[in-house]
């Protein structure tokens, strides 16, 4: 196990409940040399003074090094406290999902929000329709399994397809994929209402299109 030690005074941040850690609040980092070069892997993170402060996934690539997935010393990070995470944040946003519309483009899973730090997740055209996701840190990379499974399981969405934010993926040290996880890649254009919005997107890139595409 990863042990994080992060700089006195540096801590304050963690303790008012800012999961992201950077490289600049880290006194020392303990652990075998194949775990702190696997991107996502579990770290305890602790103060100057040895005290628990949480769970991270630990990132060395990443100038934020760590994001904590749980505060609590008896929570394990585990395939468990993923399916919870994901079927709690589907649950905050259930009644906006059956609410939407056939083009209507509705957020499901929102990172730090739902204790998934760098996963978004947004949904189109309905039960049957596609779960676009990004995978923006090596935490919920190394979960993206387990996050798949459970979003097929506690929405009944069976298209589930991963798209890319470049830059990011680049500064976390992670390759790049536009790729279906699960059932079919959406089409190259549709019609999409955000809100106020109506325009033509590209899902599987999220391009937007200078006019609206019937």
């Amino acid at each position: 196990m990863l042990i994080i030690t992060i700089k006195q005074g540096k801590e304050k941040s963690l303790l008012a409940g800012d999961p992201w850690i950077y490289a600049s609040a880290v006194e020392k980092i303990e652990g075998k040399p194949q775990e702190k070069n696997k991107p996502g892997a579990t770290a305890t993170v602790q103060t100057s003074s040895r005290q628990f402060i949480g769970r991270a996934a630990y990132n060395a690539k990443s100038q934020i090094c760590a994001r904590i997935w749980t505060y609590k010393e008896d929570e394990p990070v585990d395939h468990a406290l993923i399916k919870r995470r994901v079927k709690a944040a589907i649950a905050k946003r259930a009644a906006s999902v059956r609410a939407a519309g056939p083009n209507d483009l509705v957020p499901v899973v929102r990172g730090d929000e739902d204790g998934l730090s760098g996963l978004l997740v947004d949904s189109w055209g309905g039960v049957q329709g596609y779960l676009i996701c990004q995978f923006q840190s090596a935490g919920v990379e190394a979960w993206k399994i387990a996050i798949v499974q459970a979003l097929l399981a506690e929405t009944g969405c069976p298209n589930v397809y991963e798209r890319c934010d470049d830059l990011i993926r680049k500064g976390e040290g992670l390759p790049i994929f536009y790729r279906a996880l699960a059932g079919e890649e959406p089409p190259d254009h549709v019609v999409v209402t955000e809100g106020k919005q109506r325009y033509s997107m590209d899902l599987r890139t999220g391009f937007k299109y200078p006019k609206v595409r019937s």
